[in-house]
Parts: structure tokens; sequence; C-alpha cells
């Protein structure tokens, strides 16, 4: 579903200020995994998703989505094959907007829209089982403007949001990390959930090793825009924070030095 073939990109390219932030990263996703992916601060982990997203043009290599060679794809067209959650709840969303308004707006995604765009009664009914199923009591809210929910009420309905059309790929920027740890830890539930039902590809970028190591099928982690582990199946399960920090230092030859990622 995705294939990251010997990527490059550098930022300020001949300056004093040049910095390397991938290096010949390759990766590859088959349909239905759901990759963790973590480093230190300057791992690349942010800059590989936003090169995947559009948001960066790669330097060199080839980025292909379901069979499609995406690389030259600007940012706009590429949201066509892809759904996104960002870090910051408030991004996503429509703030002035009520709750339906905001998935419609989903619905609509990648149709042709003419002046005839009001929410019917069938698919009122849609939104309200698939809000029930958040668990936040939202069904019964649909008119609410967006802006007046909490942090992690919005970061719900992003994700609801990014999956209504079941994407080709799912990115997850760190998603959970505005949140506090009892909203962090029911978001992550919803998104195991909803990725399992709808067999998404996913690849999610986390600072918390212990979520990187509970959460998906599959954890990679990268070093100094390298990707330096890949972790899957039964080793995966089997991991530990300390197994993870000791074989970090083996292939890194230095010590893990994040401290917002130990301390989570």
């Amino acid at each position: 579903m995705l294939w990251v073939n010997g990527i490059y990109k550098c930022f300020n390219a001949g300056t004093v200020n040049e910095k390397i932030a991938l290096h010949n990263v390759s990766l590859y996703l088959e349909k239905g995994d759901f990759v963790t992916l973590i480093g230190g601060n300057g791992a690349g982990k942010s800059t590989l998703l936003n090169c995947i997203a559009g948001v960066y043009p790669v330097d060199k290599g080839s980025i292909t989505i379901d069979g499609v060679d995406v690389t030259k794809l600007s940012e706009y067209k590429r949201a066509a094959f892809l759904g996104r959650v960002f870090q910051d709840p408030m991004m996503g969303t429509a703030s002035d907007m009520g709750i339906e308004e905001n998935l419609a707006l989903a619905y609509r995604r990648g149709q042709r829209r003419g002046l005839k765009w009001g929410i019917t009664n069938k698919e009122r009914e849609l939104y309200k089982k698939l809000l029930s199923q958040l668990g936040l009591g939202l069904e019964n809210r649909l008119s609410t403007k967006v802006g007046l929910l909490s942090g992690g009420q919005r970061q719900a309905i992003t994700l609801l949001m990014a999956t209504l059309k079941r994407p080709k790929l799912l990115l997850l920027d760190e998603h959970t990390a505005a949140l506090d740890p009892k909203t962090a830890e029911k978001v992550l539930e919803l998104t195991d959930t909803i990725v399992k039902e709808s067999n998404l590809t996913t690849l999610m970028v986390t600072h918390n090793m212990r979520d990187a190591i509970k959460h998906g099928n599959r954890l990679i982690m990268m070093h100094e825009g390298r990707i330096i582990l890949d972790i899957r199946g039964e080793e995966k399960k089997k991991l530990t924070v300390e197994n993870l920090l000791e074989r970090f230092g083996k292939v890194s030859g230095e010590e893990f030095a994040n401290d917002r990622a130990l301390l989570s």
C-alpha cells in the first residue's frame, strides 16, 4: 500500500544551516499494516510523514501509494489517497461549523459539488451512528460548533473525518501528544478500533515508547534521518521499553536522549 523508495530530504542546502533530514529512507507497508514510528528530536519522523503527504518535495527517491507514483503530485492531489490527523486538536476541523457540517465536508471529499449540499436525514442518521461508537455523547449534539468541544472530543471527530472515506493510507502525526493521559488513551483506543474495523494501512508517529510498543503490528525507530530498527510480529509483542532502549544503543552506538519519550 505504501512504498517509500530511497528518499532524501535536505533543508537549507549549501548554507551553514544545512540539515539532512532524511538519508536514503526506504519503507514498505502492506495493506492493513499499523506501523508506529518513534525516534528522538530531529530523527526525521515528522519529515518522513510530511514527505509522504506532499508537504515537502523529496530531493531524491520515490513514493508510491497503492501502485500510484505520487512523488511529483502536489499536496492537495495526494490528499485523495490520504487521511491525516495532526498533533494540534484545532487542526483538521472547522471550529465555526457544527459537528454534522464538519462530517459532511469529509463525507463529500473528492466528489463534485454543486448548489445542492444540504445534509439529508439518511446522512444525519449515519453521522449519529458513527458518533455513538465514539462513546462521547456527541451523537446528540450534531449542531454544536466544533470550537466549543474539548481537545479530546475534537481529536476524536478529526479521526472520524480522516477515516470516513476509508483512505488508502492513514497518517497520524503525534495525534495524542497535546491531550491529557486519560483522554490520549481514549483516543488511542478509538484509533485501534477504527483501524482494525476498516483494515486501514496506518503510519503513526508518536513520542511515547509505551504507546509505540502497545499499538500496531510493527514498530520502526528512526535516528539521524535513517531507519535503524524495524520490529514486527511476535518480536514486537514481547518488546519492552528497556529492550527497545538497549537495541537502540546497540544499533546507534549512543544512548537514547529524549526526555519527552522517556518520561511519557
